[in-house]
């Protein structure tokens, strides 16, 4: 299940589902061709993700701008998910892309009761949030992602995402920064 978003879109809600095979929950694809979007409120809960490519994931596109926030990712199962838990604001469909100093900001977005296994291609979360205007306000809570196969669990990624865990989790993430980014957050959820 793909929720294909519209440049303006708030409220949505999906509940419960199951997706199954290289498809996805996913949030974007948002600002392409250098596009503004403003996306708010979104809620996904009571879900199940088997055998996908990615799971839960919210993409942009370099170049865009506006906003995604207010989401809530709620009580999911992933049954061998190679990227459980994703934010991407580099997304590009070619190999190499310019990289582009706007970006979608994403804040606000909340995590909780994700549980499951995932694939040992790439780590469980993955929090890939632009130089200039960062990731915000990411909360994680009662998440427990463990490998498919084998014992050996990969640490999660991220880069410039501000936020916090407010309990354990497995894997531990302790890639997140503190605390917020200055100046972004007002401009872009301002201009929404």
């Amino acid at each position: 299940m793909c929720h294909p978003v519209t440049p303006s879109w708030s409220n949505p809600q999906s509940s419960p589902a199951l997706v199954k095979e290289a498809s996805s929950s996913s949030i974007g694809s948002l600002g392409n061709r250098n596009s503004r979007a403003c996306v708010s409120n979104i809620t996904v809960r009571d879900s199940a993700i088997k055998s996908s490519d990615n799971g839960v994931r919210i993409k942009t596109w370099q170049g865009g701008s506006g906003a995604v926030s207010g989401v809530t990712l709620d009580n999911i199962h992933m049954d061998n998910v190679r990227n459980p838990i994703i934010i991407d604001q580099f997304y590009c469909l070619a190999k190499q892309c310019t990289n582009q100093t706007s970006a979608v900001l994403v804040s606000d977005v909340l995590y909780t009761n994700i549980k499951g296994s995932y694939n040992v291609r790439s780590p469980p979360m993955n929090f890939a949030c632009s130089d200039l205007v960062p990731c915000t306000n990411i909360t994680i809570t009662d998440i427990e992602l463990l490998p498919a196969q084998g014992n050996f669990m990969l640490d999660p990624f991220c880069w410039n995402a501000y936020g916090d865990t407010e309990t354990l989790t497995i894997p531990p993430v302790s890639c997140l920064l503190e605390g917020t980014s200055p100046g972004i957050l007002d401009n872009e959820l301002g201009s929404c």
